[in-house]
């Protein structure tokens, strides 16, 4: 087995350094002969690049060279409480620190370890990064031992949702999770990030379609206030298949959240309603680039987010139009509340679109609360505090209750409540 030299020549930050030794020390322990070349050439892509910076343009407002100043080492295997389901009923599927624990049992539903098929090699071409800024990808490619493979039998209508758990209590963290939705099934998916402490934690999803599929997938992501975060969900969307996707940010020290969506199947639709509910001094990043490589496909994504005290957000959201991808319609739409003077928002929108046969669009506001609604609302009793919180709350829950499944809305406005309860 060969291991990859850490030691480069180059100056590395303490974070680098810390990340480099940690793959060093457990490249020789990780499973699967078949996915050492994959992980070596995310290793040698880490030493190559080093963290991004400013310099490279997917990650401008987010300089990790700058925002990520150490890293802690590698979690210990000790299991984390699991947490009570956000949908009551549902079937967990819970990694702690790395490592797997029991899986549920339900009819159309099989599912199997991922360190089970590193090992014999079936899954280890997963373990790729995507481009050479694909940070986050190389990251967890490198260093990722477990996680869970899901795949919903053609044809089925899972009976209850299913929750997979990501969970640390300190430490570095890694989890992968594969979830193949067969022709024709549907069910409801909620990915729960959160943990204990001054966490690291890199979380990878892949998760397929297949024709004619429908999927609701729910990231709730609440780490605590000292952890940094680094989740990606990569789907493929084949013909006719439908995927709603909520995300809501609400935790972390210093959060990046990527979304890499491809239309690959004509008539397939892609749905994104996103929540960023930022304070103290966090800094999240929101980046989605949804691809629509076939005709007749369609998508459309809003992202609310609330940014107060000192916290920094970032939205960058791109749709690519291939050429062959005529009567794409796609919009996009970013809105922003400002609910200090400290607070910061960065939005890039783009579009780029080499089909002439397309109906496209997007556009991003940053505003404050408006003094007439305040007004407004004190005019009939209601108290300044009171009334910022139910303009605020009414911002963000108009997102959450275009989903159609009640238990999901109250789950999430839930959420909401404890959020505002503890920063309003």
């Amino acid at each position: 087995m060969t291991v990859v030299n850490m030691h480069p020549r180059i100056q590395r930050t303490a974070a680098e350094a810390a990340l480099l030794q940690t793959f060093e020390d457990q490249v020789t322990r990780l499973p699967g002969d078949a996915a050492v070349a994959h992980r070596r050439d995310a290793a040698m892509e880490l030493v190559k690049q080093g963290l991004p910076s400013r310099r490279v343009e997917a990650w401008h407002y987010t300089d990790l060279r700058r925002l990520l100043t150490s890293v802690p080492p590698l979690a210990e295997p000790a299991r984390a409480a699991e947490l009570a389901p956000l949908l009551p009923g549902s079937a967990v599927f819970a990694i702690s620190n790395g490592d797997v624990g029991p899986r549920p049992q339900m009819p159309g539903l099989a599912s199997s370890r991922l360190a089970e098929h590193l090992a014999s090699g079936t899954l280890a071409p997963v373990l790729q990064a995507l481009a050479s800024d694909d940070f986050v990808g190389a990251l967890n490619a490198a260093l990722v031992a477990d996680g869970f493979v899901l795949r919903v039998a053609p044809g089925t209508a899972l009976e209850r949702p299913v929750e997979l758990q990501n969970l640390h209590t300190g430490g570095q963290a890694y989890a992968r999770f594969a979830v193949d939705v067969g022709a024709g099934a549907s069910g409801v998916f909620v990915e729960r990030q959160t943990g204990q402490g001054a966490g690291f934690v890199s979380s990878v999803t892949d998760l397929r379609l297949e024709d004619d599929a429908k999927a609701t997938w729910i990231v709730v992501q609440e780490q605590p206030e000292g952890a940094s975060h680094f989740g990606q969900l990569r789907a493929s969307l084949g013909k006719n298949a439908h995927l709603t996707l909520f995300v809501m940010n609400a935790g972390g020290r210093l959060v990046r959240q990527e979304l890499r969506v491809k239309a690959a199947g004509e008539g397939a639709q892609f749905t994104l309603r996103g929540v960023n509910l930022l304070s103290g001094d966090a800094h999240s990043d929101l980046t989605m680039i949804v691809d629509h490589s076939v005709p007749h496909t369609g998508s459309t994504e809003i992202v609310r987010n609330v940014v107060t005290d000192r916290a920094h957000g970032v939205f960058q959201g791109r749709i690519n139009v291939h050429q062959v991808a005529q009567k794409t319609d796609a919009r996009m739409a970013c809105n922003t509340l400002l609910l200090s003077d400290d607070a910061e928002f960065d939005t890039k929108p783009e579009l780029e679109i080499f089909a002439d046969d397309v109906a496209c669009g997007h556009g991003a506001t940053v505003t404050e609360i408006d003094r007439n609604h305040l007004f407004y609302l004190m005019a009939r009793g209601i108290d300044e505090k009171t009334a910022r919180g139910l303009l605020v709350k009414a911002f963000v829950a108009e997102v959450i209750e275009e989903l159609e499944d009640e238990a999901v809305v109250a789950a999430l406005e839930a959420k909401l409540d404890a959020w505002f309860a503890a920063h309003g």
